[in-house]
Parts: structure tokens; C-alpha cells; sequence
């Protein structure tokens, strides 16, 4: 029966959580405890004794609302109503400040691809303030492309329309996925322009500046702490701040009141242990972070120490990648010619950096107490979470057996070897019910076909291990090799890259016989030797089970909770920007849609048509990396796609997308 007073109760509630764009709560916290630039002039500059420069963004012509995340605004109070006012691009476009907003640009070093590059800062990033919503909530803010700021260096901080969809559609997949990462609250683009040379060629275009708001809880990270670094012997750098351990100390005492209370309510009057408690937990978060990555199949591309959050979120989102079919060595990353930021390499890049964390605050915390303990908390948390989200993968629930491991790896290398797609493998999974059900085998034969089905075709792995590299220079240095090998290690970190490619051209020598018909057999046999050792451990794991409906309907709700079925691969994040670039929006909002539930069964992706644009073959990302090091692109395609779907594996065109 309906009640009028519960209704009206509801509304109330409702309304009184609204905030508008004039009535946010700013309490901008970090500008108040943090030390402030003293030059007010927006000029190009090192920053010394400082954590922001206060600067304005720069305006943009005729800004438009791409799409925006009712979720991650709701993190603000600001609901669909509010952001559909037309206003709502001009204050998220930065020609508006909203009221309370105080605007600056952080300071910050890092480490990049290993080496030390001494001041960085957010040189297109931009903090608009600290929003403390309904729930006591405090919200960090800020827009990346909002133009220059002291920490520019030679560039325009302006983002574009390609990498700015990226961006947006990635930080919201990440969080629906369950993964730690800053939210993305906006996407507004402008008709004002900014020249990119997309595929380094000389052949430049204009390209429209376009924002996101990004929403975390600090953007402070690990190359924060990095501005007090001494002078690198192999780099010649040093942070703005060396040696203040005043100012070190001050960025350490505000990080872990304001975002680790527990902590400073229990060992601020220890501060070398409060310090290393904290310096525990970040080391702990970032673990069990990768962790979570390597679980769904995603690569960071550029991992360095500018771009690890202390809080263990995913941050900073550049060439990114979801892998398609199965590669332990997958790059993301076009401009990571050496491969240090891998898949496989991940967890140990991001052990790493929480060493070099540990060393920018030796000042307070002595190496002597974290060098030691690296090892042990890194590991000790990231094992037992990747062993936790394994299991759930793979529906082993009720018991821990010394072999599971061995299927989870034997799974992995099947994999890779056939080909096979990461997430779509792993989905499936969920659909071979425990062997005393009812229709077993008619879910495992139709599971069989599937995987088969899911395995890249010979043409596609030649393509996948064709060499990069430029023929000539290629076989240049087989000749070299053969005549005198001792001298490429001479080559120092080029010699990695050329030896990858040497084993690229030696695997694609091996497949040279291998048609569809020997691949697919061969492909047949091997899943069904696999599925056949699953089996006998679903075997083990129905033991003792009474109620095999109960068991089973639990078993395909956690599996099918871990294993996501939508996921944004390149090419449907490459047909959401082309269709913006033309002006339909449409696309980017339906992808966000699809993203919000990346593990339903009850999403129709067949409603969702795909638009009908063209496609090129490298995707240029500007947050690769300040180490300017590019490959150059073919060629474009000029073919048109449409009805694809979500959930399937990727289209024979996509295989060459590149993205730097």
C-alpha cells in the first residue's frame, strides 16, 4: 500500500544529500597544510621548499559535455539534474571556477622507465580543491588538460580528445571492476585546438583540448616524496627540495593524519614508527593493487614512481592495456621498447618502486629499518591476495590443495600458447558445473567448443609475433649476431629490445607451417588434456557435498563475481573516440554504460550497436612517459566495422593497434 509520509521521508533524505554547483563544501586542506610557491607568475621554473604553485586554468572556446560518471559525481553530492544544467561543461572546462575552489598545480619528481628525472610536477593536471560531501567524505578534485603550470616543461597541458576518452572510460572501468583507482567525474571537450603529430610522421593536425575531472582522495604519490632527492650520479638531476627534512617530515605527518588516522592515532608519539607503519601500509596497498591487475589481464604502461598513488589506487592512466589473448611479456606500451613495464614484470617494477619510495623518506624513516622488510611485506601481501583471487577464478572454494597452483599455471600457459583470449577464457569457466550435475556433460562439451573457439587462428599469432622492427635494420643485426655476437650486449638497454625482436622473427620461422587445421587440432587437444586435469580437482572439491545445486549456484556467482565479462579492450575504446572525433557522444556513453557492470549476464550487448567510423592503427597516449622515446607508425586502415560486440574477443583489424 502506498504511504505518502514514507514517500515524502524518502524525497527529503534525498534532496537534503544534493549539493549544487554553488553550494559544494570546499575545505581545501592540502593548500593549508602544505607549503605554497611564493612566485606567482605561471613561468616554467624549478620549485624549491614548496608542494603547489598557485595557477589558474587556462579557458577553452565553446566547451562541450562529452559524458560524465553519475557515479563518481555522486561522490560530490552533484546528481543528473545538476550536471545537466548548461552550464556544467563551462565549470568543468575550467572556464568557471566553482565557488570555494582554489586552483594549483602540484609539485612532484620521479623515477622514469628507472632513471631519475628530477622535477615533474603537474604539468597538465590542475587541483581545484578539496569537496567534503554528505557522508564526511573528503574529495580531492582537480582537471587534467586545464593548461599550463609552472611544471609544463616544454609543453602546451593540454590533453586531447583521444587520450582524454581513454582516460575517463578507464579510471570508471577500473572502479566497477573492484579495483582500487581514482574516479573519473567528467569528459568535456572545446573547439579550441592544440597541434599533435599523432603518428610522429611530420605530418601534425589540430586536435580539440579536452578535460577530465578526476576524484580521489589525494593525488599524493610516490614521486610527492621524490623532491628531496640528492643528486643522481647517472642522471645528473636532483629534486627542487634536497635535503629540507622540515618539509619531508611536514608532507609525512599531513599524509598519514588526514588519510591514515588509525595510524597516527596510535603511534604519533613514536615518529620513526609511525612512519615505517605507514610506510607498511603503502607498500601492503600497492601489492595487493598489482595483484587486482594481474587478476583481469590489465597493464599500467608506465609505471613509474610519478604515477604510484600512497593511497594503492590505480593513477595516471597513459597507454594502458587489457590484454586480449594470453602473453606473460605483454606490453601495452608502443614506447616501452625494452620492455621493463611487461605484465609479467609488474609486481616486481612495483616492488621496486616502493623501495625507491622508501629511500626519498630515509631522511626520516633509516633505510635500515625498511630495506630489510621490503621483501617480506611486499610479498606477504601480494601472494596470498593473488592466490585468493586464482581460487575464485577458478571455483576452488572449499579446499586449498599443494597442486592448485600447477593448474592455475598449466591454465596460463595454455593460454599463451594457443592463443588464447584472457578474459573470455577465464569467463567461461563458470559454465562447467560440478561433475555429479545433471548436465555436465553437455556444459563441458559446449564449454570445449568455446575455448577452441576463443584461441587465436595461424594468421593472427604470425601477425602477433611478426617483428616491429624495420626489415633491413633487423637483418642487419642477424648478421651480426652470426659474425659476432659478443658485441650487441655492448648495446646496453637497446640490446634487450633487439633481442626480443630476434625472438620474434625466430617464433614466427616456427609457425611458418602451421595452417587453421593443424592449429585448431592441435589447439582441441591441448584444452581437452587441461580440462580433463580441472576435472578430476572439481572432483576433489565437491567431496562432502551434499546439496550439488546450492554448491554449484555458489560456485558460478563468486566465479562469475572475479572473472569480468566486459572489459574496455583497445578497439572499443578506439570506436568510442573515433565516433567523438566526429561529434557522437553517443558512443563513449555507451561503453560507460556497458563498463558500470562488467560482470552482469543481464547487459544485452546485442542492443549496442558499434557506430560506423574508421580506424587507424596507433593510438597516441601523451602520458607515456616524459622519455620522449617513440616508434613510428605504418600505416592506416581504412576499413569499417560495424555490430561488434562487448564480450567477444577482438576483431582481426584491431590486432594493430598500438597505442605510445
Amino acid at each position: 500500500m502506498f504511504s505518502f509520509r514514507k514517500y515524502y521521508v524518502t524525497l527529503v533524505r534525498a534532496f537534503s544529500t544534493m549539493a549544487s554547483f554553488e553550494t559544494l563544501k570546499f575545505d581545501n586542506l592540502a593548500l593549508k597544510s602544505l607549503p605554497i610557491d611564493p612566485v606567482k607568475e605561471n613561468t616554467i621554473r624549478q620549485v624549491p621548499g614548496a608542494c603547489f604553485s598557485l595557477v589558474n586554468p587556462a579557458p577553452v572556446d565553446n566547451p562541450k559535455m562529452v559524458a560524465y560518471s553519475p557515479s563518481a559525481m555522486a561522490l560530490l553530492d552533484l546528481y543528473g539534474h545538476e550536471m545537466k544544467r548548461p552550464d556544467a561543461a563551462e565549470y568543468f572546462s575550467g572556464n568557471k571556477l566553482l565557488p570555494g575552489s582554489q586552483t594549483a598545480a602540484h609539485c612532484y619528481c620521479g623515477h622514469q622507465f628507472g632513471y631519475f628525472s628530477g622535477q615533474l610536477g603537474d604539468g597538465a593536471a590542475m587541483y581545484l580543491g578539496e569537496v567534503i560531501n554528505e557522508k564526511n567524505e573528503r574529495w580531492e578534485i582537480q582537471l587534467k588538460g586545464a593548461g599550463p603550470t609552472p611544471y609544463s616543461r616544454h609543453s602546451d597541458g593540454r590533453k586531447v580528445l583521444r587520450s582524454t576518452i581513454r582516460e575517463f572510460l578507464c579510471s570508471e572501468a577500473m572502479h566497477h571492476l573492484g579495483i582500487g583507482s581514482t574516479r573519473a567525474g567528467t569528459c568535456v571537450t572545446s573547439d579550441t585546438t592544440v597541434v599533435r603529430d599523432i603518428f610522429y610522421s611530420g605530418n601534425p593536425i589540430n586536435e580539440k583540448c579536452t578535460l577530465v575531472l578526476r576524484i580521489a582522495p589525494t593525488f599524493l604519490r610516490f614521486g610527492s616524496f621524490e623532491i628531496f632527492k640528492p643528486l643522481s650520479a647517472e642522471t645528473g638531476r636532483k629534486g627542487p627540495s634536497v635535503g629540507n627534512e622540515e618539509l619531508l617530515r611536514q608532507m609525512l605527518d599531513y599524509a598519514i593524519k588526514t588519510f591514515y588516522t588509525e595510524i597516527w592515532d596510535k603511534y604519533s608519539e613514536d615518529k620513526e614508527q609511525m612512519y615505517f607503519e605507514f610506510w607498511s601500509e603503502v607498500v601492503r596497498r600497492t601489492a595487493r593493487l598489482v595483484a587486482d591487475w594481474q587478476s583481469v589481464g590489465f597493464c599500467h604502461g608506465v609505471l613509474n614512481t610519478d604515477n604510484m598513488s600512497i593511497m594503492g589506487l590505480t593513477i595516471d592512466y597513459g597507454p594502458y592495456g587489457f590484454m586480449d589473448r594470453y602473453q606473460a611479456d605483454f606490453v601495452c606500451n608502443n614506447s616501452d621498447d625494452n620492455g621493463r613495464y611487461a605484465y609479467q614484470k609488474q609486481p616486481e617494477i612495483c616492488k621496486w618502486n616502493c623501495k625507491k619510495f622508501a629511500e626519498a623518506i630515509q631522511m626520516a624513516l633509516p633505510l635500515a629499518r625498511t630495506e630489510p622488510e621490503l621483501q617480506r611485506i611486499f610479498d606477504g601481501a601480494y601472494q596470498p591476495h593473488y592466490n585468493t583471487k586464482m581460487r575464485r577464478k577458478f571455483g576452488l572454494l572449499r579446499k586449498e590443495l599443494p597442486e592448485d597452483e600447477k593448474l592455475f599455471e598449466s591454465f596460463l600457459n595454455l593460454m599463451e600458447e594457443t592463443g588464447a583470449d584472457f578474459t573470455n577464457s577465464f569467463r567461461v569457466l563458470s559454465r562447467i558445473p560440478l561433475p555429479s550435475s545433471h548436465d555436465f556433460e553437455s556444459e563441458l562439451e559446449a564449454v570445449k567448443i568455446y575455448l577452441v573457439s576463443q584461441c587465436c587462428t595461424a594468421e593472427e599469432l604470425k601477425r602477433a609475433h611478426r617483428p616491429q622492427m624495420d626489415p633491413r635494420q633487423l637483418q642487419m643485426f642477424v648478421q651480426l649476431m652470426q659474425t659476432n655476437p659478443g658485441i650487441l650486449p655492448a648495446l646496453g638497454s637497446r640490446f634487450t629490445a633487439i633481442a626480443q625482436e630476434l625472438d620474434r622473427l625466430e617464433k614466427l620461422q616456427e609457425l611458418e607451417n602451421v595452417t587453421d587445421i593443424t592449429k585448431r587440432t592441435k589447439d582441441k587437444e591441448s584444452w581437452d588434456k587441461w580440462l580433463n586435469m580441472y576435472i578430476d580437482r572439481l572432483r576433489k572439491e565437491e567431496e562432502g557435498v551434499t546439496n550439488f545445486h546450492a554448491a554449484s549456484k555458489e560456485r558460478v556467482k563468486v566465479m562469475n563475481e572475479t572473472n569480468p565479462r566486459f572489459i574496455l579492450r583497445n578497439y572499443i575504446a578506439q570506436n568510442a573516440i573515433k565516433a567523438a572525433e566526429k561529434g557522437d557522444y553517443s558512443e563513449v556513453q555507451n561503453v560507460l554504460r556497458v563498463l558500470e557492470n562488467p560482470y552482469s549476464d543481464s547487459v544485452d550487448v546485442n542492443d549496442i550497436r558499434v557506430p560506423d567510423v574508421s580506424h587507424t592503427t596507433t593510438v597516441k597516449d601523451e602520458d607515456a612517459g616524459a622519455s620522449g622515446r617513440v616508434k613510428s607508425e605504418a600505416s592506416c586502415s581504412t576499413k569499417r566495422y560495424t555490430d561488434i560486440t562487448y564480450d567477444s574477443k577482438p576483431p582481426e583489424w584491431s590486432i594493430d593497434l598500438r597505442v605510445t
